[in-house]
């Protein structure tokens, strides 16, 4: 039988001040697993609204009965003990069958040190030999998020009965607006799915750079609007994308994703936006096109595919990508590697300083 060990964990005291502080874990229970963290990736675009307070739980209650908020009831408070959802670990004492010391897992449980995982309840997928194990952040959620994203686009164009993953996006020119992970990730599912073109749009010259390094082709927003309008016609006045992916947490970046829309196409909504759409635009291009804007986030599937998809296939379609494309993924979206015990002091420099950044990624104590 293990002992107990000391658990370090990050998160936000206060506005603007990340910390890491610890707690005792006991050893695992019959059926679960201990795991060692590895590395665990910081996903800015939700964890920096807990450092900034913008994020809506700390303002509101999310009412789960009636699906919406409850505002002046704040559903969580500072101290923030527990941030994170992308992980990768290892199986250091195992009480399930199916897993053994030495694995290595995709999981979500956070920026801690270590964990005690339930298979019963947690998803927990091992990482074929071969594939780095610092990718294995990617397979519990955000690689999952991004196939969710071509999933939606496989309904919205095929319907419930998409023959296979990637099918709606298979011979069409795609347009994917945010070159961040989760935009970078979109497109490379749609690459790999056999999409005619794919076009990643950005305002950073960094993240553009970075995508042109991975196949795709790089624009600022008005270029790529522009472009699918030129290039991407039907006959007569039908012109412009399909399906446009939506993954900056910008309204006006949505409004642009609409410009580039054919008549009646669509927008996959990936972001999260955080301060409301003062910038958007539905008298415009949405009306007058008669737009689609289909919202996709990883707490569902399209409609009519729960049956067939769930979180742990997306996380397999992310696996296949990883095999497929895990070196340049390595290269090009993984810039920073900092040591946990570092994390606090890195936070406070990523939004003192806004250095340029894709994936930042907290190593593990060794």
């Amino acid at each position: 039988m293990s002992e107990w060990r000391h658990i370090r964990s990050l998160g936000v005291e206060r506005p603007g001040e990340a910390y890491l502080h610890g707690y005792d874990e006991g050893p695992p229970g019959d059926g679960q697993v201990r795991l060692d963290m590895l590395y665990t990736g910081f996903s800015a675009g939700t964890e920096l609204t807990f450092v900034k307070n913008t994020n809506p739980y700390l303002h509101a209650r999310w009412d789960a009965g009636r699906g919406v908020f409850v505002h002046g009831e704040p559903q969580q408070h500072y101290p923030v003990p527990f941030l994170g959802y992308m992980e990768s670990a290892r199986v250091v004492e195992s009480r399930a069958w199916d897993y053994a010391p030495g694995d290595t897992i995709g999981a979500v449980f956070g920026h801690k040190t270590g964990h005690t995982a339930d298979p019963f309840h947690d998803v927990l997928t091992k990482l074929p030999a071969g594939i780095d194990p610092i990718l294995g952040i990617y397979v519990g959620q955000m690689g999952p998020i991004a196939a969710n994203g071509i999933l939606h686009a496989d309904a919205e164009m095929l319907g419930p009965t998409a023959p296979f993953f990637g099918a709606g996006v298979k011979d069409r020119p795609v347009l994917v607006i945010g070159a961040g992970t989760v935009g970078l990730f979109v497109a490379l599912f749609a690459q790999s799915a056999g999409a005619s073109e794919v076009v990643i749009a950005d305002p950073s010259d960094f993240r553009r750079t970075r995508a042109a390094c991975l196949g795709l082709v790089p624009m600022v927003e008005a270029d790529a609007w522009a472009y699918a309008k030129s290039r991407w016609h039907h006959g007569g006045d039908d012109r412009g994308a399909d399906l446009v992916f939506q993954t900056r947490a910008d309204t006006a970046s949505l409004h642009a994703a609409m410009q580039a829309l054919r008549p009646q196409g669509t927008v996959i909504d990936l972001a999260f936006y955080q301060g409301g759409a003062d910038r958007l635009r539905l008298g415009e291009e949405f009306h007058h096109n008669g737009l689609n804007l289909r919202c996709a986030q990883i707490n569902r599937v399209p409609r009519g595919m729960a049956t067939a998809w769930d979180k742990r296939r997306l996380a397999n379609e992310t696996v296949a990508l990883l095999a497929e494309r895990g070196d340049a993924i390595r290269a090009q979206l993984i810039t920073h590697v900092v040591p946990i015990e570092e994390a606090p002091d890195f936070l406070r420099h990523l939004v003192k300083d806004r250095p340029e950044f894709l994936q930042i990624v907290f190593k593990g104590v060794d």
